[in-house]
């Protein structure tokens, strides 16, 4: 059987300048062409040519749960927690505690907030 690799994750989103301007201050996304079509769908690179598809749906209704989610990893999450702090985003554990991170089995830190549309972005250490 085949390997198989991320390539790209995409959501759908209200309004799409939001949630670029969202992703580049929270995450320092880079906007890179969307090479697929000539939509109004906007690319932003994430690593390893990895991207994140946004794409306007201005009349969706998102329902999404914490289960739901997509998850980033960075190598200095106390360093991110500050940044979070200093743009007043909220973050919490999987419990919903809110201004704490949650320690899994394996010893790896993470925490959740939201984007503009409900969406659930798991960030962890494991790196």
């Amino acid at each position: 059987m085949s390997s198989f690799i991320l390539n790209h994750i995409a959501i759908s989103v209200k309004n799409v300048d939001e949630s670029i301007a969202f992703y580049q201050k929270v995450f320092g996304l880079k906007e890179i062409e969307n090479t697929a079509s000539n939509s109004q769908t906007r690319w932003l690179l994430l690593a390893e040519n990895k991207q994140l598809h946004i794409i306007p749906r201005p009349k969706l209704e998102v329902k999404t749960n914490k289960a739901v989610h997509f998850a980033l990893s960075t190598s200095d999450l106390d360093s991110f927690i500050q940044h979070l702090n200093a743009l007043n985003i909220e973050y919490s554990d999987w419990k919903n505690t809110i201004t704490k991170d949650y320690v899994r089995k394996d010893g790896i830190h993470q925490l959740y907030i939201q984007d503009p549309d409900g969406y659930w972005i798991e960030i962890n250490n494991a790196l």
